[in-house]
């Protein structure tokens, strides 16, 4: 569990004395989500999703922005899953937030602070934050985040505003609390093809024969 004392105790020791308190988790095993329709549901934050919002097949992927493997799927899988898939019409794609730690916390809220409402410009920020993964979560967090920040555009003040948006980040803690309770995500990255659970880090073809499957039924 990570409660709030932790957390902030956290900051100081990252360098992310900023960044507001996270409200307390709790992860759950056992494995199946109850229903699509229950992976559907957007709890707090609007969806970050790309393609028709009518696809036969909705792919939503839970994944933490310190997550080596996310990182993996970022930069191998997700292209070719966008050119075949997403580019062509054929799926929608969501990504959610799933953090897994503080400095996780603080690059899903940069993201959102940079994209705002817009939904390609979120996942070009992801996977700007995939692509110099070990260059924030390594090295100095704050610094790199705020230059990552700014060459969106934001100021430094925005950068630090963010990054002690409490009302951002309790909405996060929602959502990866509800994902945790009712979806039964346990780790990251966890996906769902039409609320089919996928755990772990997949291959091309493995999506591509889901989807395939569900395209042709």
């Amino acid at each position: 569990m990570i409660t709030r004392r932790a957390f902030t105790a956290a900051l100081s020791l990252t360098g992310l004395g900023l960044l507001a308190g996270l409200s307390p988790l709790r992860l759950i095993t056992d494995a199946m989500a109850q229903s699509a329709s229950d992976v559907a549901k957007p709890v707090s934050l609007p969806d970050m999703a790309i393609g028709p919002a009518n696809a036969t097949v909705t792919v939503t992927e839970f994944a933490s922005m310190t997550c080596p493997h996310c990182a993996a799927f970022t930069e191998k899988v997700f292209p070719k899953i966008k050119t075949e898939f997403i580019d062509t019409g054929k799926i929608r794609f969501v990504f959610r937030e799933f953090p897994l730690d503080i400095k996780a916390a603080a690059g899903s809220m940069l993201a959102r602070c940079i994209a705002k409402e817009d939904a390609p410009k979120y996942f070009a920020v992801i996977d700007l934050l995939f692509k110099q993964q070990n260059d924030w979560v390594v090295k100095n967090t704050t610094e790199t985040l705020t230059r990552i920040g700014k060459q969106a555009g934001l100021t430094q003040a925005q950068v630090e505003d963010c990054l002690k948006d409490q009302a951002l980040l309790d909405k996060i803690a929602a959502d990866q609390k509800y994902a945790a309770e009712v979806l039964k995500v346990q780790s990251t990255p966890t996906f769902f093809v039409n609320g089919e659970m996928l755990k772990g880090e997949q291959s091309f073809e493995e999506f591509a024969k889901r989807i395939n499957g569900l395209l042709k039924s």
